[in-house]
């Protein structure tokens, strides 16, 4: 045999290896990779999607942080003001029940002054009608009566 059987024969063996190759091998490995580009792509896009949704959530959340600190800052000003009112009112209270002390306390001290005086007017009565009395009992002489004032009036 020549050199120029062994190729041709070579040649043979080749184009036999190639077309079993493309016939047999070659398809599940191009389906293998297909398989693979495709399972990629749906990776790439539910990471895609991962990121969107992940972005939404992000803003609902910032949307509802932002509502719960608004909520709560309305609640506080809320309490704030509830709680001056509820002081006022107290203040309120105070002063009116210690302006009804007040005049309960004056109205009181008028009726002690006024039981007073009816007291006194009464003891001063009853010595001008002693007093009275003994100067009647004596006889009349400006010396006696002047006398007789002198020790009422220091018993007054």
């Amino acid at each position: 045999m020549s050199i120029n059987a062994t190729l041709i024969i070579q040649m043979i063996v080749l184009l036999i290896l190639v077309w079993f190759t493309m016939k047999f091998i070659w398809p599940p490995i191009a389906r293998a990779l297909d398989d693979r580009a495709a399972k990629i792509a749906e990776g790439l896009s539910a990471a895609d999607k991962a990121k969107a949704d992940l972005a939404a959530a992000d803003k609902r959340v910032e949307q509802q942080l932002s509502a719960a600190r608004d909520d709560a800052a309305r609640r506080l000003a809320d309490a704030e003001r509830l709680a001056q009112q509820m002081i006022e009112e107290a203040k309120a209270r105070a002063a009116e029940e210690g302006a009804k002390i007040i005049a309960a306390a004056r109205a009181e001290a008028e009726q002690e002054s006024v039981k007073a005086r009816a007291v006194l007017r009464d003891q001063v009565a009853a010595l001008a009608v002693r007093g009275a009395e003994q100067i009647l009992r004596k006889e009349v002489d400006a010396g006696v009566h002047a006398e007789l004032l002198g020790r009422l009036e220091a018993e007054l």
